[in-house]
């Protein structure tokens, strides 16, 4: 059999070459690092996670957590090396971020249909192939996909949070513990009001570095720099991601103003990463500014936070609901170029489109996975948003609602997750998706 070709050795990249493989259709991987990296990247290893070391919540009445789950019914080799090499983080799923990468790259490296090669694609395949360059995907190759009929491609921004040294935390101000009870696995610095409206008024003066085309407006909601956050308002912080609620610092007996978590980012917890502290300020201004909170007076950075251009498709009208292009039969692109936002639904793309790619390679039709599942609902909306289209998470406001209402919210999370697996294993049990079973 012919080898398809995948470009992209990120997470949806890689989940869409094991699952051609695992269909014993051969894959040629291609991946420009080591010899080129983006302004993001800085690993060589495949499946590098760029801003954040968590895939998010890991709770079935989330949809990510949903969306998770479908994917570890249905072989992802992302949330198998996930699973493999997580990290505490409470209710999410977060992963020691070199070792992740490891797993990954060692199980694509290793299989005998999947053979690498590290070059720059510059030009699309003629044959069948799955496009998962990111976005952030070179020039040259920007420029063949921008030039297909019927497509254009739009931009936004993102960032990556600062990692700080474990050992360099003072821990007589900094105390263990998750929110609402739910275990110790991440850190808290907690502030009072006097040392929360100082740290707001030092992030509006704060130096930042400049961002060719960013005028402040382009953010995804979900990745928003802190900068930016203190600028739509003295509290929105204190309601984001240093809301504290459900936390009680133990020095006092009682709940902080506010307070900056921190998030294991290996196994051996030796680097803590702040959570939701995404950032575009000069690393100077990081170092200065990061240290008025407490606990971080002394601490190490070990990598500041950067800011770097998203660019992705307008797919509505352009790809069909298993990301293969409308007019071009045979290709498929994957990951956030895609529109989809965030780390496992770029995975879960590149499952779909993998799955699809090879059942066409096998004469077989391609899977409906309906709006009734996550995967499925995702990849519609991806395909039939109308409007303004932009990157979108995993939500339930994607998925099609139950046919009796449920008031309480969190029982009909439960209840839209319950008729999802159920689907997702009627799928599985299907005799026509034998496929899915493959070693």
């Amino acid at each position: 059999m012919q080898r398809v070709t995948v470009i992209g050795a990120g997470l949806a990249g890689c989940e869409a070459a094991w699952q051609l493989a695992r269909r014993g259709v051969p894959v040629k991987l291609v991946e420009m690092k080591p010899r080129t990296y983006t302004p993001a990247h800085h690993s060589a290893g495949f499946a590098e996670l760029v801003c954040s070391n968590s895939l998010r919540s890991d709770r079935l009445t989330n949809a990510v957590g949903l969306l998770k789950e479908e994917m570890r019914q249905l072989g992802s080799l992302i949330l198998r090396v996930a699973d493999e090499t997580r990290v505490p983080a409470g209710g999410a799923l977060a992963v020691d971020r070199d070792a992740f990468s490891r797993g990954v790259t060692q199980a694509v490296s290793t299989h005998p249909l999947i053979d690498i090669v590290c070059e720059e694609a510059v030009e699309l395949p003629q044959t069948d192939a799955v496009v998962a360059t990111g976005p952030l995907t070179s020039e040259a190759l920007s420029a063949q996909i921008a030039a297909l009929p019927g497509l254009t491609t739009l931009n936004f921004y993102d960032a990556a949070a600062p990692i700080v040294s474990a050992d360099s935390l003072d821990m007589t101000r900094v105390f263990r513990q998750s929110r609402y009870g739910r275990g110790d696995d991440y850190l808290n610095c907690p502030m009072n009001r006097e040392e929360y409206e100082a740290f707001y008024h030092a992030l509006l003066t704060a130096e930042k570095a400049p961002v060719h085309g960013f005028d402040g407006t382009q953010v995804f909601e979900g990745c928003m720099p802190i900068e930016v956050m203190a600028e739509r308002g003295e509290m929105v912080m204190a309601f984001g991601p240093m809301k504290p609620v459900g936390l009680v610092d133990p020095r006092s007996g009682r709940e902080p103003y506010a307070a900056v978590q921190l998030r294991a980012e290996n196994s051996a917890g030796t680097m803590y990463n702040l959570v939701g502290f995404q950032t575009r300020l000069k690393w100077g201004e990081q170092k200065r500014v990061f240290s008025m909170i407490p606990g971080l007076e002394n601490a190490e950075f070990l990598r500041y936070g950067v800011m770097h251009r998203n660019t992705f498709l307008h797919s509505p009208g352009f790809l069909d609901a298993n990301y293969q292009m409308i007019g071009r039969p045979g290709l498929y692109f994957a990951g956030q170029m895609t529109g989809v936002e965030g780390y496992v639904e770029s995975a879960s793309s590149g499952l779909v489109a993998g799955i699809a790619l090879a059942r066409r390679r096998m004469g077989l039709a391609p899977v409906d996975w309906t709006d009734y599942t996550a995967i499925g609902a995702l990849a519609r909306h991806v395909s039939q948003a109308t409007g303004d289209f932009q990157p979108m998470n995993a939500n339930f406001g994607l998925i099609a609602p139950l046919e009796k209402r449920i008031r309480n919210k969190q029982e009909r999370y439960g209840a839209l997750a319950a008729r999802s697996l159920d689907v997702i294993e009627a799928l599985r049990s299907n005799p026509l998706h034998d496929d899915f079973y493959a070693d």
